[in-house]
């Protein structure tokens, strides 16, 4: 496959990479749009079908299935034509899910629309797929470049829930689906005929200055001293051990807010601002990341993210609730592109588009996982506090993890040279 030539416009780094850039954050915004309405839809949805908790939350589990089953397929095919073509592709059946979801007369119909047209074939094209190629783009300033990528992704959360409850209370759930079917399948194919240059050949190569050389020297075929399906897997169990505990608030934040009789509109409002202090987080932490390293970064917004989870069972006031929300957004929102970054320092850089590709699913996985978990805690309990604790269980877990090989890392430094490293 050929690509376009490196002209001085389509270098890496150049203005029109930087306008690039701008589109990107532009399109995952509207692309990533039915990730968060499905959460405000909820109580609604809820209501009309007349289903516990734990199967209205089954569409959110099933679309982040298909999302992250849909990034590696997408992925697939921007690296065979370039990434506008599954953009073109992701627009229409966007589309097409979120009018079928509209028209939908069950949760089995609704649950389906979600999983294969908004996840596995609509809003899967504008995560993945954008993040590998902006790394392409830049060299010298490639860590906060992916850093604002992957925030376009929690801008859609600020964005559109507070929009979506508005329609929702004024002309209802069905409606809004349908017409940002239509928005959003139009403005998503439109930006996307901007992308039809490929990557120059000289964003391949490793950036610069990349603090986490303050570790030691690493050996890419053992990281962190194991056998690289031992290190890959404990990195995926850590994906989706600190995502169940983030989709707690994020997928019922507003059926919360129900239940304590504030109303899920000021529950959108919560997860607006959730997610939107969520972008401050992943620019925040891109910098970190540039000054510690991914690893430590991930254990440090780990242990913020478990302070927060706690910090929501003492407090239930609709004060201390936004401000929770958004300590909540800020403490994790860097947790996610980490597991990029750790890939990228200690993986052979060969493989880092399919290992980073495989950890990110498995985040998506575990926010699949902790939506519907939480739902079934609640039904089986009548409370959200049993739903916190067990959050705050898999946070545990992940901080285990990042521990354990942030330890092989210190031990790796403490060995002598050329001396033996146990698996």
């Amino acid at each position: 496959m050929k690509t376009t030539s490196e002209t001085p416009a389509h270098a890496a780094d150049s203005r029109y990479a930087m306008l690039r850039l701008a589109l990107t954050l532009l399109i995952m915004t509207v692309g990533s749009s039915g990730m968060y309405v499905v959460s405000v839809m909820l109580p609604a949805v809820q209501a009309e079908f007349g289903i516990d908790r734990a199967d209205a939350s089954l569409p959110y589990t099933w679309l982040m299935l298909g999302f992250g089953f849909g990034g590696v397929l997408m992925g697939k095919l921007a690296d065979r034509f370039g990434v506008m073509w599954p953009l073109l592709t992701g627009s229409v059946f966007l589309a097409a899910g979120y009018v079928a979801t509209g028209l939908s007369g069950g949760i089995v119909s609704f649950t389906i629309a979600q999983a294969l047209l908004v996840g596995l074939l609509g809003s899967s094209a504008a995560f993945a797929p954008l993040v590998a190629d902006t790394s392409l783009w830049f060299v010298k300033r490639r860590g906060i470049a992916v850093a604002i990528c992957a925030s376009g992704n929690y801008v859609a959360g600020a964005i559109w829930p507070p929009i979506a409850q508005h329609f929702i209370e004024t002309v209802g759930w069905r409606q809004t689906y349908i017409g940002m079917g239509i928005f959003c399948g139009i403005a998503m194919a439109l930006l996307a005929l901007f992308f039809r240059a490929r990557p120059p050949a000289a964003a391949a190569t490793p950036a610069a200055g990349n603090a986490s050389n303050t570790l030691p020297p690493r050996d890419m075929a053992r990281p962190f001293g194991l056998g690289m399906g031992t290190a890959q897997g404990l990195l995926c169990v850590a994906a989706v051990a600190c995502c169940v505990a983030m989709a707690m608030p994020q997928v019922h934040i507003v059926a919360y807010c129900g239940d304590l009789g504030y109303g899920p509109a000021q529950g959108a409002m919560m997860l607006s601002l959730m997610l939107g202090f969520g972008v401050v987080s992943r620019l925040v932490s891109g910098a970190i990341c540039d000054r510690i390293g991914g690893l430590r970064t991930l254990l440090l917004g780990g242990v913020l993210q478990c302070i927060a989870l706690l910090l929501f069972l003492p407090f239930d006031g609709l004060v201390s609730l936004y401000v929770i929300s958004a300590l909540f957004g800020l403490f994790q929102g860097g947790l996610v592109p980490a597991y990029a970054i750790i890939v990228r320092e200690h993986f052979p850089p060969k493989e880092a588009g399919a290992r980073v590709g495989t950890v990110l699913m498995f985040s998506l996985f575990g926010m699949a996982l902790g939506g519907w978990m939480s739902g079934k805690v609640f039904d089986l309990t009548g409370s959200y506090h049993a739903a916190f604790v067990n959050g705050i269980g898999w946070n545990l877990l992940n901080l285990c993890i990042a521990s354990f090989l942030l330890f092989r890392l210190y031990r790796l430094r403490l060995r002598p040279p050329g001396g033996p490293v146990s698996a």
